[in-house]
């Protein structure tokens, strides 16, 4: 009688096994994501360069050593499981307030450009910028009590009011710009948190009496004693660009809007070429290196410089939705889409305010202009979105 063949009892090793065996450097990481990230890095320092290399006033090793800092916190928080923070919501509440009021402390504070925003401890620091950090992780944290779905309004009332918190302390440095990145981040929270449309549109209509009513009080002051008390007087100077910026005169914030404009038109295509960007490196274009750097871009390298850049952002923020919609719990959902939220804000009101299609504001372009604390702050997102990617599901 032929033998029967014999069966193995040798089990194929199990998926969780093999994969524990791969290194674990790698074994976390969203290569898509570090690419796009890599290119958008790459291509600012490169923009940066052109703006900064003659400019005694700016530093690029400064900046690319900003850069490489930034990378090492990317990959530290990376690693950190950023569900360990989702029940600190009053411990991140006095974090936040600590670090926008630091610059009304003495000593430590500076006061430059309009605002007390700064603090000098051996280097100086913009603690309005690390707080954003603070304040999605707030935002995230306040809206994950609720399961996704927000439709008491005594509740609506009370996570509107602790995201507020932020927003009313930055302004009394006073910092418009960053305050309206805060707002933004909490009405992301809100509408990917779950809170019905209802709650949200009263909001929305209750924030533009708001603003109607400080242009109406402050013009009401200015009858009366000859000055505004409410808004400073560039503020103002910045709206009336916006809404008549062809029939003000080109002092101050209308010169600046006229000059970014003639960089951006005089790029063309293709762009006169790297480190020809004569509006900035001739002094025309005020804070080409930070607040105007787009202009800088267009200039140099035209509509297919911008497109390109375009591109890089649109992929990065694809990338960062798939994460968002993979993560493990809505603490985690939150997070990214502030982030995402957040970035693109900045981005369309950077570019839009060169245009004369938005307020003249001081809001920075993300990843692409110079700025410590602004640099280092995003790759901190970045790592925070990384860990929401590294612990999916694990």
């Amino acid at each position: 009688m032929p033998e029967l063949p014999q069966i193995s009892t040798v089990k194929a090793p199990d998926k969780a096994v093999v994969d524990a065996t791969k290194p674990r450097r790698f074994k976390y990481l969203n290569l898509p994501f570090l690419a796009i990230v890599a290119l958008i890095v790459g291509y600012g320092l490169l923009i940066v360069y052109t703006a900064v290399y003659n400019e005694p006033d700016y530093s690029f090793s400064r900046q690319l050593t900003t850069v490489v800092l930034g990378a090492v916190l990317m990959m530290a928080i990376w690693r950190f499981d950023y569900r360990n923070l989702s029940d600190f919501t009053v411990l991140l509440i006095i974090v936040n307030v600590v670090l926008i009021l630091s610059p009304h402390l003495p000593i430590i504070g500076v006061y430059a450009k309009g605002a007390q925003s700064w603090i000098n401890i051996g280097t100086q620091i913009q603690p309005g910028e690390f707080a954003k950090l603070t304040v999605i992780l707030l935002a995230a944290s306040v809206m994950s009590r609720y399961g996704g779905k927000l439709d008491d309004p005594r509740e609506y009332l009370k996570a509107l009011g602790i995201m507020l918190i932020p927003f009313l302390c930055i302004m009394t440095q006073p910092d418009l710009g960053t305050g309206l990145v805060y707002l933004f981040i909490a009405a992301v929270a809100l509408v990917v948190g779950g809170a019905r449309p209802k709650f949200l549109l009263i909001t929305l209509v209750a924030c533009i009496l708001a603003v109607a009513a400080v242009f109406a009080i402050d013009q009401l002051i200015y009858n009366s004693t000859g000055e505004y008390k409410l808004l400073k007087q560039y503020q103002r100077n910045r709206l009336l660009v916006f809404l008549e910026h062809d029939s003000v005169n080109l002092s101050d914030e209308g010169y600046n809007l006229r000059q970014a404009q003639i960089a951006i038109g005089s790029g063309g295509l293709f762009g006169k070429g790297l480190f020809n960007a004569t509006q900035a490196t001739l002094g025309y274009l005020p804070e080409a290196p930070t607040d105007f750097i787009f202009c800088v871009l267009a200039e140099q390298l035209g509509f297919f410089g911008v497109a390109v850049l375009i591109a890089l952002y649109a992929a990065l923020v694809l990338v960062c939705f798939r994460i968002a919609g993979a993560a493990s719990d809505l603490f985690g959902t939150v997070i990214v889409m502030c982030v995402v939220g957040m970035w693109l804000f900045q981005i369309l009101e950077n570019i839009g305010m060169t245009c004369g299609l938005m307020p003249i504001t001081g809001i920075p372009l993300p990843f692409m202009s110079y700025g410590s604390s602004f640099m280092v702050v995003n790759f901190m997102l970045l790592g925070l979105i990384g860990s929401v990617w590294a612990h999916n599901g694990r």
